[in-house]
């Protein structure tokens, strides 16, 4: 774990405890471990002499959390276990739609609305008997609808300040679609963190003969939404970086959009290079596969697509087509939303875990330290880059 001489000596803020929804089971057990291994590691003479660290090391910090549902489909949280002095977070995956409920004898999927619903029960059961309520939800809810345009309704803004009056004291997400919505709880903890380090940590895991530098690498931007995502990723790697400039028909909406008339390039020569495109999310995954066959069209050498939340929102078809094409070569994506099983079995496919970065998170959060010790990105990438460059040599 980093830096963990920044915490050694600094209390925790109370027994730490981690409820992982329905939605984010995988990862719940997956972070568990991780905290139930850093803890152990822990100065154990003042950990098990000093009263102020009772319940520090424990076997299990996941708490037993049920969100049953009645035959109409109404649902209620209840802990099976005292909340009482607890410092709790609340882990929660709003995009996991493989959970179903039965209602009226139909089988439902949860949609994130389902999911937003179950979180706040979890907190109402709470009965303001928790020491501190914290919520880790990496895709953020209603996100892509951080801001109005005409009458319409402002979701996310409003999600937010729901939990905020709620009693919630902190609040992590990860690349969040625009994290000025934050502007909306100016007063309560706000954390949007993004995945850099695990998906060059994961890429250079899965390919042996990358060269990263100028001469032979290139960020790209399939928007200009993603740009500064691609700049520091950039920066930190020493190459250079352009982006695609989407021309959308404003005066047409489809599913919801407006659909997208061509892509346009700008940048330097990519011809011979290996390109990483880097972006929040693939959802249809349509705009993105049109980015990498346009790169492959100007003789990009491979490309490697990165991105924080694989949703495939219309499965994994085009995709695969798009690889059999040759359009692409590998896809990127953190374990932060539920993801397809058949994804796994896919040739092009690599999970970038953040398992481990969540649960340093939370320990240090325990103990109100700096998340600045957790984070250390720039120099972590540059780290790995040396030892990946050292192991070809």
């Amino acid at each position: 774990m980093p830096n963990l001489e920044k915490i050694e000596n600094a209390m925790p803020v109370a027994p730490l405890k981690l409820v992982a929804l329905p939605s984010a089971k995988k990862m719940g057990q997956q972070i568990n471990e991780y905290l139930v291994d850093f803890r152990k590691t822990a100065p154990n003479g003042r950990v098990k002499q000093d009263p102020a660290f009772h319940g520090y090391i424990e076997s299990n910090y996941l708490m037993d959390v049920s969100t049953p549902r009645f035959g109409s489909g109404e649902a209620k949280a209840v802990f099976n276990e005292s909340v009482r002095g607890k410092d709790l977070f609340i882990l929660v995956d709003v995009c996991n739609h493989s959970i179903t409920y039965n209602m009226n004898g139909y089988t439902n999927h949860m949609s994130p609305d389902d999911h937003y619903q179950d979180l706040k029960r979890v907190i109402a059961a709470c009965n303001g008997k928790a020491h501190r309520i914290n919520v880790i939800m990496p895709f953020l809810y209603e996100g892509r609808q951080h801001k109005r345009n005409g009458r319409e309704s402002l979701d996310c803004a409003y999600a937010l300040t729901e939990l905020r009056d709620m009693g919630i004291a902190n609040f992590i997400t990860f690349d969040a679609h625009d994290p000025r919505v934050q502007n909306a709880i100016p007063l309560n903890g706000f954390d949007n963190f993004t995945p850099p380090y695990q998906f060059i940590k994961a890429l250079l895991s899965s390919e042996e003969d990358l060269k990263v530098d100028k001469e032979h690498l290139i960020v790209i931007s399939p928007d200009e939404g993603a740009l500064d995502r691609a700049i520091y990723f950039a920066s930190v790697l020493g190459v250079d970086t352009g982006m695609f400039y989407k021309r959308r028909d404003y005066s047409t909406i489809i599913n919801g959009k407006n659909p997208i008339v061509a892509h346009e390039f700008l940048g330097d020569n990519v011809e011979g290079k290996d390109i990483i495109i880097i972006d929040d999310m693939i959802s249809s995954g349509g705009s993105m596969i049109d980015t990498a066959k346009q790169l492959k069209k100007m003789n990009a050498r491979r490309v490697f697509i990165c991105c924080t939340f694989g949703l495939f929102t219309e499965g994994l078809k085009a995709f695969d087509e798009a690889y059999a094409n040759g359009y692409f070569d590998k896809v990127v994506t953190t374990n932060l939303t539920y993801l397809p099983p058949e994804l796994y079995s896919r040739p092009y496919f690599i999970e970038a875990d953040m398992s481990k970065f969540i649960a340093s998170l939370i320990d240090f959060m325990n103990h109100d330290a700096s998340l600045s010790n957790v984070m250390a990105t720039t120099e972590k990438i540059h780290s790995i880059l040396d030892d990946y460059n050292s192991s070809r040599q």
